[in-house]
């Protein structure tokens, strides 16, 4: 096996309009799924997700992060990938009753929605929502592309419940092309490649097959891990939102407060003294900001 595990390589067609990125996810999949008991058909369609939301973002110019959600009416829920634009990601997903391991993905999330949130550190967060059309995870996200961002985009992904691995191409808008064919050539060349070539073979080795006549620069590539974004003082802001009255409620019932991340499965306990010191530092902020 050549592939570079957990990395993420740009490259681009010269003397045309059109872009890639190639992506392979193993140590980082696994991380972020360790914790998570999920049915094999759930596991393979965030790791397709996992490698979309990388293949995404790294074609966007932003300091942020990038949340990639399918949510449905059907069985299953919800599913969601949080990417950021340093390739930090994590992932998790909610449904309801059994699923067998092989059932058919597109009978779990009937009536859905594409949703992509851009959270940029120095903007409003931007959100498209599109209806889910298509017959598999690249299709929708394409039709997203296209419908939401009117940007010809053409995605290949792949997923074996242990590791993640896609390709994108992208025609770059409101730029001339010198040969009027290459999207259309380039898109039928790519669509040759296959899922073992994607989780097996290095982004060197996919190129030279695939694009073997084409003139294509290939950059270095960029690492992606598993990085989940909980702390016990987000979880205390989540509680002070609660409000006093709802918190001191629970603990006269429970004694104390356990919330888990359903992204890492990380614990947070909180008991009545952990309240009280919250709700203190929260007037004395609070008090601070009124003074000033």
């Amino acid at each position: 096996m050549n592939t570079q595990k957990d990395s993420l390589h740009h490259f681009l067609f010269e003397n045309t309009p059109i872009r890639g990125n190639l992506v392979h996810l193993s140590d980082t999949y696994n991380a972020a799924l360790a914790h998570q008991q999920l049915p094999l058909v759930v596991k393979k369609a965030l790791g397709e997700l996992m490698a979309a939301s990388a293949l995404l973002i790294s074609t966007l110019k932003m300091n942020g992060a990038l949340v990639l959600q399918i949510q449905t009416k059907g069985q299953l829920k919800l599913l969601v990938v949080e990417c950021s634009s340093d390739l930090e990601m994590r992932a998790t997903a909610k449904w309801e009753g059994e699923i067998a391991d092989d059932a058919d993905f597109l009978t779990l999330i009937k009536e859905g929605h594409c949703i992509i949130t851009l959270d940029t550190k120095n903007s409003e967060p931007y959100q498209g929502i599109v209806p889910i059309e298509g017959v598999s995870i690249a299709e929708m996200l394409e039709n997203y592309m296209l419908r939401s961002q009117q940007i010809d985009t053409k995605l290949w992904l792949s997923c074996d419940g242990n590791s993640a691995a896609g390709l994108l191409i992208q025609k770059l808008p409101e730029q001339e092309a010198q040969d009027a064919d290459a999207w259309n050539r380039v898109t039928i060349l790519a669509d040759t490649v296959t899922e073992q070539e994607l989780q097996t073979e290095s982004a060197e080795r996919i190129l030279t097959t695939l694009f073997y006549e084409e003139d294509v620069r290939l950059f270095e590539a960029n690492s992606v891990r598993f990085y989940c974004q909980c702390t016990r003082e987000n979880v205390g802001k989540m509680l002070q939102m609660l409000g006093q009255d709802e918190v001191e409620s629970i603990l006269s019932e429970q004694e104390k407060i356990e919330i888990n991340c359903d992204f890492c499965n990380k614990q947070y306990l909180f008991d009545a003294v952990d309240a009280a010191t919250l709700f203190t530092e929260n007037e004395v902020i609070n008090a601070s900001k009124a003074i000033h």
